[in-house]
């Protein structure tokens, strides 16, 4: 396939540094992309279309770089290939590495995550448009095409950032079909941190339910899916599949399974969001879920999954199955699996297995959950009992259940004991 640039080309960049073109990736409606090398390292390179080379695009490029990229997350553009206005031009940004895969890739089943690197990919997405929203930006087009996964780990890599803009600028880019906010569907609205809200919880719904919020019977019914029909479904008339009070649009048995069959593997604090997110989220932009919402509820399904001793499948905890009495059943063999012990941390439920740890997240609610303060382990002295061992810097403080404290130095343990609590400085955490 061949492309704009020939393969061999030498091209210098704002900062001075030679690319090489080694070859042609793929194109789109904006450009081309190519794999380039500069200083025996491989990078990736944009290159528009003349009639997309425009003055508007170059400055929005110009701030991109100048700002940086909000998290590690992003392909963010990071130098210029420019010559002239009238002349195409592109930027460099890094290249993606061949072990990632895309959402669609997850859908056909060409890539299947486990539920905690699935849980970890949603945290890691939303933590990074939280960081991007947090500069003022707005990203206008969430949708499959420019989010890509790593099966095995769960980390992010978001793309086509050369459209992103703060909030409220003026550009054409307004989103893709079935991802758009209804506001913007029906032309009362331009593309804004909101908008970009309704899209990451569309985007989100598709991760764990391989299936869109608003296709149930009423998208099965249709027998011509043209733009009035589209406009009716997810703009003027959008009804949420699983809608607790209008059960017009449920999803069609042996048509829209998977919605069906992954919707009630999850626990009730993430169908609740979603429930949230497509019902009063359809009309009321100001109310639809925060990233800090969706992360909070993320960090309690990676610390919330139980293995069914029975076939080792993951089964998510849900306190509130559990409060109201019933058993948590494995979906894979249908036998019953026993909840561990816990610990509950201001808004955070950590499950206590061989191995657990605890993320700084846990103990500050600070999103971090990458840095590891503590570790079940067993007594080396007891193998019957259990503890965790403080990895922090800091010093804890061990209240038992007859109110004698004991101070957990970094390295100590502290044991697993019910009714037990454990002081980490900002929260406390109480066993269960």
């Amino acid at each position: 396939m061949d492309g704009q640039l020939k393969s061999g080309t030498i091209l210098t960049s704002e900062s001075g540094s030679r690319y090489t073109v080694k070859q042609l990736l793929g194109s789109g409606g904006q450009g081309e992309v190519y794999a380039v090398e500069a200083e025996h390292k491989a990078y990736a390179l944009k290159w528009y279309y003349k009639n997309t080379a425009t003055r508007n695009q170059k400055e929005i490029l110009d701030n991109l770089i100048q700002s940086g990229p909000p998290d590690v997350s992003f392909l963010w553009p990071q130098d210029m290939i420019f010559r002239d206005y009238g002349e195409s031009f592109g930027y460099i940004m890094p290249l993606r590495p061949r072990n990632y895969r895309s959402i669609v890739d997850m859908m056909k089943r060409r890539a299947e995550p486990s539920f905690y690197c699935l849980c970890r990919a949603a945290y890691q997405l939303t933590k990074g448009y939280r960081a991007l929203h947090g500069k003022g930006y707005s990203y206008r087009d969430i949708s499959f095409g420019n989010v890509f996964f790593d099966p095995e780990t769960g980390d992010v890599l978001i793309c086509d950032n050369d459209n992103v803009s703060y909030n409220g600028a003026k550009t054409g880019v307004y989103g893709t079909p079935r991802f758009m906010a209804p506001e913007i569907v029906t032309g009362k609205a331009k593309p804004s941190r909101n908008t970009d809200l309704f899209s990451l919880a569309v985007l989100l719904f598709y991760m764990f339910m391989l299936g869109h919020p608003l296709e149930g019977k009423r998208e099965a019914r249709i027998k011509c899916m043209d733009i009035h029909a589209m406009n009716q479904l997810y703009g003027t008339d959008p009804l949420f599949v699983f809608d607790p009070d209008n059960k017009d649009n449920r999803p069609l048995a042996g048509y829209q399974d998977n919605v069906l069959i992954f919707w009630d593997l999850y626990p009730q604090q993430l169908r609740d969001l979603f429930i949230t997110s497509f019902t009063t989220g359809l009309t009321q932009p100001n109310r639809r879920i925060t990233e800090a919402k969706w992360l909070e509820t993320f960090a309690n399904l990676m610390s919330g999954i139980m293995i069914c001793p029975h076939c080792g499948c993951e089964v998510f905890y849900d306190s509130q199955k559990e409060g109201s009495g019933a058993a948590h059943i494995c979906w894979g063999c249908q036998q019953t699996v026993p909840v561990p012990p816990k610990m509950v941390i201001g808004k955070n439920t950590v499950l206590l297995m061989a191995g657990t740890k605890l993320y700084q997240h846990h103990i500050a609610e600070d999103y971090d959950m990458e840095t590891v303060a503590g570790e079940v382990v067993q007594n080396p002295g007891n193998p019957k009992l259990w503890g965790i061992k403080n990895l922090s810097r800091d010093n804890w403080t061990y209240h038992k259940a007859d109110g004698t404290q004991v101070p957990v130095t970094p390295g100590r343990s502290a044991a697993i004991a019910r009714d037990a609590k454990v002081d980490f400085g900002q929260l406390t955490g109480e066993f269960y």
